[in-house]
């Protein structure tokens, strides 16, 4: 046999699972030759008995290997002399073994040695590309990456494609073999540059093939069961937080817990828990829409004055070890961005919702597409004219509170708004002022991204009388870049449901 035998060729792995059904010589001839049959180039056989019995009726190039666990070394693939002596005479064209950097019986250079000595070409099964850079100043003819992923910690579910590719950059005389189990991925390995391709398990181990194929259904099964039932939605706000059992656009069930500002939010998601108990069973994901910015799962506060967060919080790893379900998290205005477009004011069009309360947040959905990342946070945006401090702290409901106390009067937003509407002149100004911001927000986003609507949620963008204000202080703009601002159709409920919805169509 030539190096050049193999090139741009399928090896099948022909091992059975050891004492399984198939463990037996007939059907590893059987594998070979059924490989043969449909274009594979060689074989790769374990044992000396059973390349020994196939020797006979497999024409193809056989690779040899002998599977040992030593009490005195974690090498398994031929570690003695002696089993590359018994291979080469057994019929075997290639005789390959653990090439890696552990303690070993016989160095890499005797194995070489002994194989030459008999004719055969040598392939060493490989980890890293220190392993392939040794074997080949030891003088083997293949380098492979059979052991990628299995000399120390989590075996990977994918192969090592990265890894094919940079063997290949020491020689072209690469097999890519290790967890190569679809078609698509023997590709990527010859796209990488590989030689040959070795596939095992997914042609000739029954038993693997069979699971694989066994947990794909079961998995396809349980999440139809689970999507018929509700999600899980929760919304952490600067004040409250609210649970719901959200069936579609349904709240089924709700509950709202006070948010304890002082606790954090290891104690926030222990409440949740607490007050979610007896629902257990009854959803398969949860939602969590929040203040804030969430990327990768973890949680931080970009303005401390709403709500104050450690940095990178990891909330969807800390609330599935509470919850016991599949977790998404994400901003509350985006996600209440989301459920207006998808069941609310939004009607499907482009959006740009703004909701308006302890501070201010927001959310764009363009072409069906929820922004993401930073988009939408407007309440942190800047105007050289009003000064360097955030928008939402000189519009939001903290910022009202603040102002009735700054004149004399000890009012949350609620009873501003409540005063304003009595014709208090202290309250109407603080309104005003909040309200001419927020048309100039407005304005800016009509004149920025052009949406359809501005929808407008929040308890201090629905209080009462607020959203005629904003569209009071528009007066005089031309019809084509006055923004259309519509309420919020699902109040409060924008951002449980909004979290429910991606967090059902993200399952």
């Amino acid at each position: 046999m030539k190096r050049e035998d193999i090139r741009n060729s399928l090896i099948v792995s022909c091992q059975p699972v050891p004492d399984g059904p198939m463990d037996d010589a007939r059907f590893v001839i059987g594998f070979a030759n059924a490989a043969a049959a449909a274009g594979a180039k060689a074989v790769r056989i374990e044992s000396v008995a059973y390349v020994k019995a196939a020797r006979p009726h497999v024409k193809l190039p056989i690779i040899g290997i002998v599977k040992r666990d030593l009490d005195d070394s974690p090498v398994r693939i031929t570690p003695f002399i002696a089993d590359v002596e018994a291979l080469a005479d057994a019929g075997a064209d290639v005789i390959a073994f653990d090439a890696t950097d552990r303690t070993r019986p016989a160095p890499v250079e005797a194995l070489v040695t002994a194989a030459k000595a008999r004719g055969k070409l040598t392939m060493a099964d490989c980890s890293s590309l220190e392993d392939a850079r040794r074997a080949l100043a030891a003088g083997v003819d293949f380098v492979g990456t059979t052991l990628s992923g299995y000399v120390g910690g989590p075996e990977p579910i994918e192969p090592d494609i990265a890894l094919i590719s940079a063997i290949r950059a020491l020689t072209p005389y690469v097999i890519a073999e290790g967890r190569i189990r679809t078609p698509e991925q023997a590709a990527q390995a010859a796209d990488a540059g590989a030689l040959a391709v070795v596939v095992g398990s997914a042609i000739t181990r029954t038993e693997h093939a069979t699971a694989w194929f066994h947990q794909a259904i079961d998995a396809a099964f349980s999440a139809r069961e689970d999507a018929g039932k509700p999600v899980l939605a929760i919304d952490i706000g600067g004040t409250k937080t609210m649970v719901a059992l959200v069936e579609q656009d349904e709240v089924l069930e709700e509950r709202v817990v006070r948010t304890r500002r002082e606790e954090g939010p290891d104690a926030w998601l222990d409440a949740i828990a607490a007050e979610t108990a007896g629902w257990a069973g009854h959803f398969a994901r949860a939602g969590i829409a929040v203040t804030g910015f969430v990327e990768d799962g973890n949680w931080s506060a970009l303005n401390p004055a709403t709500l104050g967060i450690p940095d990178n919080y990891p909330l969807v790893a800390r609330a599935e070890k509470r919850l016991g379900v599949p977790v998404i998290a994400i901003n509350d205005a985006q996600a209440a961005a989301w459920g207006e477009y998808r069941f609310g004011s939004g009607r499907g069009e482009d959006i740009v919702f703004l909701t308006i309360s302890t501070g201010i947040g927001g959310g764009i959905v363009i072409d069906g597409r929820l922004a993401s990342g930073l988009a939408g946070h407007f309440g942190l945006t800047r105007s050289p004219s009003q000064g360097v401090e955030p928008l939402e702290d000189m519009t939001s409901g903290l910022w009202i509170a603040a102002q009735a106390k700054a004149a004399g009067h000890d009012a949350d937003a609620v009873t501003v708004f409540a005063e304003a509407e009595k014709g208090a002149a202290w309250a109407k100004e603080i309104v005003e002022r909040s309200a001419l911001r927020v048309a100039l927000l407005c304005s800016d986003i009509k004149l920025m991204l052009d949406p359809k609507r501005i929808v407008i949620g929040g308890g201090i963008g629905l209080a009462p009388g607020y959203l005629d204000q904003v569209r009071s202080q528009l007066g005089g703009l031309s019809s084509r870049i006055t923004p259309n601002l519509v309420a919020a159709e699902l109040g409060s409920r924008a951002g449980i449901i909004g979290a429910a919805d991606l967090a059902r169509s993200r399952a």
